[in-house]
């Protein structure tokens, strides 16, 4: 009779430590996965910083007319982006200026449409008759334009 009451009692502390095992598992496997998931939201934003890093050279700043033409050079034949000259002589005549790339609706503060480009106005860009020059001395207030999503969809550039 106490072989059976030794054996049963082993056995009951068996299924006890069985069952804290378990729970501590679960315990360390519920708090890591919610470790994982800041992790991930923290990955996330990280990503779409590195990727705004890019344009963040055209947020709010003064750029001389040569870096606007080396900006439409590289970013013009982006899907989904473009780039919006207004020169001094476009406020008079063509007060929304250029489209270079595709065309962006902008509504408020935000791009609620992005329409094909038509044509490449670069060579009118580089010509000094053409009211669509850029002067490469000149000075240009820069700044981005996003869409609903918080993607970069564009880059306007206003002459001073």
């Amino acid at each position: 009779m106490e072989e059976n009451t030794g054996v049963g009692i082993r056995v009951a502390a068996g299924i006890f430590l069985t069952i804290m095992l378990i729970t501590i598992v679960v315990i360390i496997t519920i708090s890591s996965q919610d470790a994982a998931k800041q992790g991930q939201t923290k990955m996330a934003a990280i990503t779409t910083q590195l990727a705004d890093t890019e344009y963040q050279t055209y947020s709010n700043t003064v750029l001389s007319g040569s870096q606007v033409l080396n900006a439409i050079r590289q970013y013009m034949n982006q899907d989904e982006f473009g780039i919006q000259v207004i020169t001094g002589k476009q406020r008079i005549s063509d007060p929304k200026g250029r489209y270079y790339g595709n065309e962006f609706v902008v509504e408020g503060t935000l791009v609620k449409e992005v329409k094909p480009g038509k044509q490449n106005y670069l060579s009118s860009a580089e010509d000094q008759s053409s009211a669509l020059y850029i002067n490469p001395s000149g000075k240009f207030q820069s700044s981005i334009v996003r869409d609903g999503n918080n993607v970069i969809r564009g880059i306007v550039f206003k002459q001073q």
